[in-house]
């Protein structure tokens, strides 16, 4: 659980989502007594029109639906107790994601992530900040660049691991990225590290396809220690809505992505996003940058989202 300066940033990263999103929905609930079909259908177009997507929120509001009829729920200050529980009900978790734990399994060792995603979306910070999360909790961590088609993506990566205070396995310009990563996974079991974290391409200067680069990495990482790479974690940029979807289904088909990292969110009244890409793809949210500095990724805290939500949302009376 978050908690303390965590749970702050939290609150304050989702204001946005909250002030375009939530705050139309306190106030939809202070317009009405009762809830009516009236209330749900606004209700439908507040969700929608804030990216939590037609399919999620059709689902929500089914539910919520239900309930008013099974609870015999009238009264409209209720609604936001409904919504919350629905919201909760949605976001897709593995377990670790209830509690916002940061904890690596007992083995393997190294546990090899794999990090991929588009240009532009935050992939090099978000993997020097996911670095510096591992290395805070006392595990020995190594990045590989293994981005080499694009001329800045070592350095810029060299300088987030030199701030998260872990090493760097790197080669020239242009070279091959599965040798990278073969490399770095070696170097990896070599010198004892806890944790391996690749970065990847977003996008190639070849004729070669991107998403067949990525499975030939897959594919060399698997024979060099069998297992690996044990996460594969798509960063998406929560400023780009429905987009994001597209993204998913792209990677997911090549490379099998096991989590999500979710970038952005305290620069977007999108938030409403995640709850449609955890509902409709079945894929955990683990993390989200909540800021600029280097400690601002937090892992996903299912409660303490929603929470943060609706934060400074009346309470419902009591019966």
């Amino acid at each position: 659980m978050l908690f303390g300066n965590a749970l702050k940033k939290l609150k304050e990263g989702l204001t946005k989502t909250r002030e375009t999103l939530f705050s139309k929905v306190a106030a939809l609930v202070s317009t009405k007594s009762v809830i009516d079909d009236d209330m749900l259908e606004r209700l439908e177009e507040i969700l929608i029109s804030g990216d939590v997507g037609v399919e999620t929120t059709m689902l929500i509001l089914e539910n919520i639906k239900n309930r008013v009829k099974q609870e015999k729920t009238e009264s409209s200050d209720q609604l936001t107790t409904l919504l919350k529980d629905e919201i909760a009900r949605v976001l897709h978790v593995d377990g670790q994601n209830e509690s916002g734990n940061t904890d690596l399994p007992a083995a393997p060792r190294p546990y090899v992530i794999m990090v991929v995603g588009v240009n532009g979306v935050g992939k090099t910070t978000t993997i020097g900040k996911l670095a510096f999360v591992y290395k805070e909790k006392g595990y020995k961590v190594i990045v590989g660049a293994a981005d080499t088609f694009r001329a800045a993506a070592n350095e810029q990566l060299e300088i987030w691991a030199q701030r998260a205070g872990v090493d760097i396995i790197q080669q020239k310009h242009g070279a091959d990225p599965a040798a990278v990563a073969y490399d770095s996974l070696s170097s990896a079991l070599a010198r004892g590290a806890d944790v391996l974290i690749i970065d990847t391409a977003g996008r190639l200067h070849t004729k070669i396809n991107l998403m067949e680069e990525l499975k030939k990495m897959r594919r060399v990482l698997e024979k060099r220690l069998p297992g690996a790479p044990n996460e594969v974690l798509l960063v998406l940029d929560a400023t780009t809505g429905q987009n994001a979807l597209q993204q998913v289904k792209q990677f997911t088909a090549a490379v099998e992505v096991t989590g999500l990292v979710l970038t952005k969110l305290d620069g977007t009244a999108k938030g409403g996003i995640v709850l449609a890409i955890s509902n409709e793809l079945k894929i955990p949210v683990k993390f989200i940058g909540v800021g600029e500095q280097i400690d601002d990724l937090q892992a996903f805290d299912r409660k303490a989202f929603v929470d943060a939500l609706f934060d400074g949302f009346p309470q419902p009376s009591m019966p």
